[in-house]
């Protein structure tokens, strides 16, 4: 487990933008079991993938078209909560940061860390706001 006051500030980036914290296995099914679609954001203590993560989802939910519900796992600290959220990513290996795209229980995109490190924000969340406007719906408010 990492030290609450460096993961704090890392989940606020992510809770700061209305996705929710979810950090029991039941919190994370109970978002992803439903009808609709879901970002998920595995957040990590990684330096440049992680700190280019949080940014480029924020940048993507400033999109006019975005997932009916957001949540987020703590790699590392929230531990059987990841391996619930992972457990929707089959056939990919456990990676953090990434996020994923569900849409009714099913994945539809994924992004692993070998996508988000090394690359420009503007560039990952431009692969967001394309998957949303595949799979999304919801225009936000």
């Amino acid at each position: 487990m990492y030290d609450d006051r460096i993961v704090t500030p890392m989940r606020q980036e992510l809770t700061r933008l209305g996705i929710q914290e979810t950090r029991t296995p039941d919190e994370v099914a109970a978002a992803v079991d439903q009808p609709g679609t879901v970002l998920v954001v595995v957040n990590s203590v990684c330096g440049c993938a992680a700190g280019n993560a949080r940014p480029a989802v924020a940048l993507a939910l400033e999109h006019d078209t975005r997932p009916d519900r957001m949540i987020t796992v703590f790699a590392g600290n929230d531990v059987e909560a990841t391996a619930k959220a992972r457990s929707y990513f089959a056939g990919f290996r456990p990676s953090s940061p990434s996020i994923a795209l569900l849409q009714d229980g099913k994945l539809v995109k994924m992004i692993e860390r070998w996508q988000i490190e090394g690359r420009q924000v503007h560039d990952i969340a431009s692969d967001l706001t394309q998957a949303f406007d595949e799979h999304c719906a919801t225009a936000a408010s």
